[in-house]
């Protein structure tokens, strides 16, 4: 992948879960929230990263009578996310059950050249972006002009990876506002129903070295844009939660 492709599909991926530029948000409160694939309240979308890309293609499929969300890749990335109407304030907890039959092979997502999964689940956050070098001020700027959107402050991906292991945080090669945190490593429960309940306010304190703002977007993101290789991933049962409860 080019450097310029590699640049336009990361201001996609940190704008697509933002909200349209405010200088103020609605609520401070944390809410617990069902972010169900189907749900007629909750306002999931597929979001494209670039048009030099392909697509991957999202379908709501039934299982056992709940809707799930089933990815499927091939040489593609795009994103399916919901922005939340009123940010939550940290902490909060997020699970969801995810599923794949393989991983993606020769991806690692420590390489800039072979980062795709099988399985990501993306929690954008809001921020002081005063508080950011130029550099990273740049990268903001360059993807609203891209797409139009606000970028959120910072961005937590969870992966589940074929070997690194579980709980390393990834930063990522672009910025330093978007890190990866394994969930999941190796083959070890392919082909079956995965539950995965992470503390995000532990996690981003680890990540980014400092507490989380308000959570604005969450998402998920099957793909295979780097290796070329094919993948399929299904997604279920997105809940956020206060850490009160």
């Amino acid at each position: 992948m080019s450097n310029r492709l590699g640049i336009l599909s990361l201001s996609a991926l940190v704008s697509a879960l933002s909200v349209s530029a405010s200088p103020a948000y609605a609520a401070d409160g944390c809410t617990p929230l069902k972010l169900d694939f189907g749900q007629a309240t909750v306002a999931w979308a597929h979001l494209p990263l670039a048009k030099l890309k392909r697509d991957t293609v999202y379908t709501l499929a039934d299982d056992n009578g709940q809707k799930v969300l089933h990815a499927e890749a091939n040489s593609s990335a795009s994103l399916y996310g919901t922005r939340l109407k009123s940010p939550i304030a940290a902490p909060a907890a997020l699970s969801w059950r995810w599923k794949t039959d393989a991983l993606v092979a020769g991806a690692d997502n420590r390489d800039k050249t072979r980062e795709d999964a099988s399985l990501r689940v993306i929690v954008a956050f809001d921020g002081d972006k005063t508080s950011l070098p130029e550099t990273e001020l740049k990268q903001m700027k360059r993807a609203r002009m891209l797409s139009g959107r606000e970028p959120p402050y910072a961005t937590l991906i969870y992966v589940w990876s074929e070997q690194v292991p579980v709980d390393t945080v990834i930063p990522s090669a672009h910025t330093g506002q978007l890190k990866m945190i394994v969930a999941a490593s190796g083959a070890n429960g392919l082909g079956t129903w995965q539950s995965v309940r992470r503390n995000v306010a532990e996690d981003y304190q680890r990540a980014f070295g400092k507490p989380p703002g308000r959570v604005i977007g969450v998402g998920v993101m099957t793909d295979t844009d780097n290796t070329g290789n094919k993948a399929s991933g299904d997604y279920a049962d997105l809940r956020v939660s206060c850490a009160a409860e």
